[in-house]
């Protein structure tokens, strides 16, 4: 493995409750643990039914996010994927539009994000409350 590319995992805990997680002070921890510079930071969920996004948070945005994907993907029994609890199917079709990972610009040894923007773990899935999450970097 070359000296620039350095990875780690972390776990988290998102309960048996639709939730959004801010990762963002952990992938910093990360950046600073290894002194990582100037590079890329890959963010990774090795789950099928969990994502990653990038918006704000604290100003209601986390729970409009999982307002929309309660109206886009409905927790009833529609779906043909039918093991777990009821609508479990549409944890499983999240990925689709909450994608599993995303790779930020790091500069300067910090994450290159918009005034507002915090990396987020989006996990609607009730039936699993402990989560991996790949924090990967290349610099």
């Amino acid at each position: 493995m070359s000296p620039a590319f350095r990875t780690t995992t972390i776990a988290v805990h998102t309960g048996r409750r639709e939730t959004v997680k801010d990762l963002t002070g952990d992938c910093e921890a990360f950046l600073s643990s290894i002194g990582a510079r100037e590079g890329l930071l890959n963010v990774f969920v090795p789950h099928a039914t969990a994502g990653i996004a990038v918006i704000e948070t604290g100003a209601g945005s986390d729970e409009d996010l999982l307002d929309a994907l309660a109206d886009l993907l409905p927790r009833t029994d529609r779906w043909r994927h039918q093991h777990g609890s009821t609508g479990h199917g549409r944890d499983h079709v999240l990925p689709a539009l909450v994608a599993p990972h995303a790779t930020l610009p790091v500069v300067a040894g910090r994450i290159a994000l918009g005034t507002w923007q915090s990396v987020l773990l989006v996990d609607t899935n009730r039936d699993n409350p402990d989560r991996t999450v790949r924090l990967s970097f290349l610099g």
